[in-house]
Formats: structure tokens, C-alpha cells, sequence
């Protein structure tokens, strides 16, 4: 092995070294507050909002999405897009867990300052006890203050994972807690948060003529009156051989406004190899597909191995069995 290799190689031991150390201090630090916290989970009646910016923020989605599919509501809420109106997606019923390495995030500000307002409870994840998030939390999971991986910047590594880590023992706990397993929570609870997760793709996707379909060709005036008549607010393109090569929404028809607009075909306007999903997949995968990427996704076709439509899904269609 050459000296760069070498160099390498020690590069990777010492982070893994690093993080196994502060999760050995995480481990160590859990004790009645953690026991605190679960007990306030297990009785919330609504749903849990995580929230974090940056780094923390993509924590804060993990979370949530772990939660959520191991039988806790739980979503995740942007803090500045909280200040701008998704404050109002939190109720007196839920609860808030936001995460913040130094506690002074300042975009938390707003959404401390609701939770004190309305009695949210507010669960603080920091690493910072004497912070502005510290300082505010009904409850406050500390974090061990150890040495990120990357010590000369001090980029999140070692904060992140533990932080991780405690979401996810959060939601092992809750599980036992509540003594049950995902099947039996189906099984017996099927109109439950996570009994909507496991609903599959197929038991909840719009088939047959309800799908909105046109071929390849179609003029966009027939294919507006056929988007108008099914009411989804978008329209899929299927080739000759019934394989999905496009999709139009409204937006996409704002988008091309013009005067010879209705001259045109579909084909012109489309977006090309639009995402979609196999009729396997669970309605919370369904949800995490359409809400994880840069665009952010109100309808999604479900397609066979052949990539020819066989259902369709709406945003309402999740929030109506109670995914979100």
C-alpha cells in the first residue's frame, strides 16, 4: 500500500474511531430526560413536527421519516418556511422535537416562540444546554459535546450521527413501548398512521379510465378538456405502445402561454421521463418520493416493468388515508 493510501486509509479509521466515541458518550449521557421524552411521545395525541435547518434539518427529515413508518405521525416542517404560513400545519394536539448542534439557530426563533404561545410542547435536541433552544425546551435531549470527525473545520460528522442515533433510538423505544410491530399495527389498526403507510401503491392508486391519459400527438386544446374532465390537475403522455414518455400539469401549461399554443401538440410541452413508481411500493415511500427531490411532486404515475401506466397517484390520496 503507498504512502497516499496509507494516508487514506487512516483518514476513514480515525472518523469511524471519532464517531464510535461520541456514541459511546451518547450512550452514557441517556437517562430520565430521554425516559421523558418517550413518555411525552407516547401520549401525544396528534403529530409529531420535527424541524431543523441545514445539516440538522436533513437529521430532523430522517426522523421524521423513521418515526412515521414505525407507527409515529410525524412529519417534517421547515423552520423558515414555518415562519411563512406551515406554522399553521402544527396543532395544540402536537408536538415539536427541533434540532439545533448550537441551540441559537435563529430560524428556529419563530417556531419557539409558537410552541411557548400555544403550549406546544417543545422537545429541544442540542448540543448546547445554556442556548436559546436549550433554554426554551420543555424537554431537552442533550447531545454529547464531542469532537466532530473533522476536527480542523468542524464540519457536522460526530453531530449529526449522534443525532441520528438518538432519533433512532427514540423510535425503537416508542415501538416498545407500545408492544407492537408494524404488521400487527396493519393488522389490527388499519386506518392508523401507520397502518396508511403500509397501504401499497396498488390499494390506493387511481386506475383504469380514471387515470388522465393521452397519446403521443394529441393536440393540447383535446388534451386540456381531457385534463379539465378527469380533475387531477395533470395529464400523462403514453407512446403508441402504451409506455408513459411524459407528463403536462397546469403549471406546465401557464408555462408555454402564448398565442399558438393551441396549435401545438403535447410532445412540445411535456416534461420527458416523468418519475414514477412501481404498484409494490408503500404509500410512505410513495409520499418520501414525492416530497424528497429539488421538485417537489403533487402527482405520481404508478407503472409496470414495462414502464406502461397502471395507476395514479394524487397528493390527496395520501393525506386522505392520513400519510403525511
Amino acid at each position: 500500500m503507498s504512502e497516499a493510501a496509507d494516508r487514506i486509509l487512516s483518514a476513514l479509521k480515525r472518523t469511524i474511531a471519532v464517531e464510535i466515541d461520541g456514541m459511546t458518550a451518547l450512550e452514557e449521557s441517556l437517562g430520565d430526560e430521554a425516559i421523558r421524552v418517550v413518555e411525552c411521545l407516547s401520549r401525544t395525541k396528534g403529530r409529531l413536527a420535527c424541524a431543523g435547518v441545514g445539516k440538522s434539518g436533513h437529521v430532523a427529515r430522517k426522523i421524521a421519516a423513521t418515526l412515521a413508518s414505525t407507527g409515529t405521525q410525524a412529519y417534517f416542517v421547515h423552520p423558515a418556511e414555518a415562519s411563512h404560513g406551515d406554522l399553521g400545519m402544527i396543532s395544540t394536539d402536537d408536538a415539536v422535537l427541533a434540532l439545533s448542534k448550537s441551540g441559537e439557530t435563529k430560524e428556529l426563533s419563530d417556531l419557539i416562540a409558537y410552541c411557548r404561545r400555544f403550549s406546544v410542547p417543545l422537545i429541544g435536541m442540542t448540543m448546547e444546554a445554556d442556548s436559546a433552544l436549550g433554554r426554551a425546551s420543555d424537554y431537552l435531549l442533550l447531545v454529547p459535546n464531542a469532537a466532530e470527525a473533522c476536527g480542523e473545520t468542524r464540519a457536522p460528522t460526530t453531530s449529526t450521527t449522534l443525532m441520528m442515533a438518538l432519533g433512532d433510538a427514540l423510535a425503537v423505544a416508542l415501538i416498545e413501548k407500545r408492544g407492537f410491530t408494524a404488521e400487527d399495527f396493519k393488522r389490527y389498526h388499519p386506518g392508523g398512521s401507520l397502518g396508511a403507510a403500509l397501504t401499497s401503491a396498488k390499494e390506493l392508486m387511481h386506475s383504469g379510465d380514471e387515470m388522465p391519459l393521452v397519446e403521443t400527438g394529441t393536440s393540447v386544446p383535446d388534451a386540456v378538456a381531457e385534463l379539465s374532465r378527469k380533475g387531477f390537475g395533470c395529464m400523462g403522455i403514453v407512446s403508441s405502445q402504451g409506455a408513459l414518455i411524459g407528463i403536462i400539469t397546469d403549471g406546465d401549461l401557464r408555462r408555454h402561454l402564448s398565442a399558438d399554443l393551441p396549435s401545438k401538440s403535447v410532445d412540445e410541452i411535456m416534461t420527458k421521463s416523468p418519475v414514477t413508481i412501481a404498484a409494490d411500493v408503500l404509500a410512505a415511500d410513495v409520499l418520501r418520493q414525492m416530497t424528497s427531490g429539488s421538485k417537489k411532486l403533487t402527482q405520481i404515475f404508478v407503472t409496470d416493468a414495462d414502464n406502461k401506466p397502471v395507476g395514479f397517484i394524487h397528493m390527496h390520496d395520501l393525506l386522505k388515508i392520513g400519510v403525511s
